[in-house]
């Protein structure tokens, strides 16, 4: 058992998430440190803590965020469609089948980096089971069981309770990572989240 869990709290939807996957294993793996991948709704967190979902945030946050997509694609060398055709998508299925590669020895990270790709690179709707079964396919999971797993109401229940704690933990935004109950939000605070794992 890794002695350092980070505690990744997410929404599969988002653009910064998936920017920062990468880099957050690789954090991982260096440290020897576990990942909890945990999805969560922020369509519940976003009102109870003061935020707004896309649509709804004022023009000149929202060209802000654009420019802010450009810069850090460019930075990290990923590619990203900056305007999907499947964005938001609503992620309840692709959501609780990352929880059950979790709970069945998968690669739930890697899983909700593939979940990321479909939709920032590849133009895929994670909407449709169909989708949700070839991306996790395609990342050598047994898609069918996780699907299975994913409908379950309990799963459902789960992740409504992921976002409670999630609330309760001082979660607010998405990505957001949790170490020693240090909370770190955003992409752009993965080299903390670093520091924090070597002291």
């Amino acid at each position: 058992m890794a002695s350092k869990t980070i505690d990744y709290y997410l929404t599969l939807i988002s653009p910064w998430a998936y920017l920062g996957s990468a880099r957050l294993a690789e954090i991982a793996g260096r440290h020897g440190a576990e990942v909890r991948v945990l999805p969560v709704n922020y369509g519940e967190i976003f009102p109870r803590t003061g935020g707004l979902p896309l649509a709804k945030r004022a023009p000149e946050r929202q060209a802000y965020r654009m420019m802010e997509l450009k810069r850090w694609k460019d930075h990290l060398g990923i590619p990203i469609n900056l305007e999907p055709a499947f964005f938001p998508a609503p992620e309840l299925t692709a959501a609780c089948m990352v929880m059950a590669a979790g709970d069945t020895g998968g690669r739930p990270l890697e899983l909700a980096q593939a979940f990321g790709r479909a939709i920032w690179e590849q133009e895929r709707n994670i909407a449709e089971e169909a989708v949700c079964e070839e991306v996790a396919r395609e990342t050598g999971h047994d898609a069918a069981d996780l699907l299975a797993r994913a409908q379950d109401p309990a799963m459902h229940q789960r992740y409504a309770e992921q976002s409670e704690a999630a609330i309760a933990r001082g979660v607010f935004g998405a990505p957001s990572y949790v170490y020693k109950d240090e909370l770190f939000w955003g992409q752009d605070r993965l080299d903390f989240l670093d520091r924090a794992l070597a002291r």
